[in-house]
């Protein structure tokens, strides 16, 4: 299962984490695991590259983490709020392989 976590201060999301697996189906044809990564890097590019705002962006082989500083997420927030909006529609859609949740820090 793919367990997305959304970091939040005051209402505002400063970060998420990204972690696992889907197990929808093989490696390389596994479309909701496809989904979240396109969603994620889509995310982090448009933060970091076209916003050109600091972030701590770690990612591994299914992990992904986003950090802001409170600013920094305060300039972010409608891109982190589509995020949010997309993988908890796919949460919604695919309740056995992705999780949702929100905490506050």
């Amino acid at each position: 299962m793919i367990t997305v976590t959304f970091n939040c201060s005051d209402n505002l999301i400063c970060g998420f984490t990204i972690s696992g697996h889907s197990g929808f189906s093989d490696e390389g044809s596994d479309i909701i695991c496809a989904a979240v990564s396109s969603a994620a890097y889509m995310t982090a590019n448009t933060i970091t590259e076209i916003l050109h705002i600091s972030a701590d962006v770690t990612e591994n082989d299914g992990f992904m983490s986003l950090s802001l500083s409170k600013g920094e997420a305060e300039k972010s927030a409608v891109v982190l709020d589509g995020l949010r909006l997309h993988l908890t529609a796919l949460s919604e859609q695919y309740t056995k392989y992705i999780k949702v949740k929100i905490s506050e820090v």
